[in-house]
Parts: structure tokens; sequence; C-alpha cells
């Protein structure tokens, strides 16, 4: 029997506490593109509804808030970055995530959100492993 969809939101909450590093990524459509959200050996670390993006040791690279909503077809996730040229600014994402990888689709503040995973101009896809 499925759980309710705000068991399965909280259930992903809980599993994405925890650090993470990024092992693809794809913008505009082009793989490992310039990355200026994240470094080589970043780490993306969740406490809460929070995030934090930083190379270990370093000044935090991207920080912000995010909601979850396991009960959407697919799942989906709102980002609002506290720093950088988005701050402030929901973006609009949908995601997976087992155990180990957590990926997410991210669109540009003033497009919909996605509805399926596919690359293409103001998309953004990451995907990331448990450390």
């Amino acid at each position: 029997m499925e759980e309710p969809a705000e068991n399965s939101t909280a259930r992903d909450l809980r599993m994405l506490q925890g650090e993470w590093m990024q092992v693809r990524f794809e913008e505009n459509g082009v793989a490992d593109a310039p990355d200026e959200h994240s470094a080589p050996g970043a780490i993306l670390t969740i406490r809460g509804q929070a995030f934090r993006v930083a190379v270990p040791g370093a000044a935090p690279i991207l920080e912000g808030r995010f909601v979850l909503d396991a009960s959407t077809v697919p799942k989906s996730i709102t980002w609002t970055d506290a720093t950088g040229a988005d701050a402030g600014k929901p973006l609009p994402a949908i995601y997976t995530l087992d155990g180990t990888t957590f990926t997410f689709l991210a669109a540009d503040a003033d497009m919909a959100r996605p509805d399926a995973f596919g690359a293409g101009p103001g998309l953004t896809l990451r995907s990331l492993r448990r450390l």
C-alpha cells in the first residue's frame, strides 16, 4: 500500500539530510558546462530545509532553502537561493531520490517547472551521490 503524500515528503526530506557530492552536471543541454554554483570537490550539505554548497574548509559558494513535494508526479522541489544572481527567486525543479543518489532538474526562475527529465535551454541537471 502506498503511503500518504505527506509521509512520502517527510521521508524524502529525512533521506536528503547530510552531505552529497556532485557526479553529473548539465546546463542548457551542455554536459559538464562551466558551473558557477559549484567547484571541484564542493559538497552539498542539507540540514532541515536549508542547503549549502561549499568546498570543505572554504566559504560557501551557494546557500538557501528548499521545499519538497513528493505527492507530485514527478516529485517536485523548489529551490530559493539566498545568495548570488538568483537570490530570492524560486527555481522550480523535479527530483528523484534513492538511498545513495539524488538527481534534480531545475528550470530558470522565469520558467515553468519541468514535467520530465530532459535537457534544453534554461534547464540545469545535477546528480549527486551521498557521502
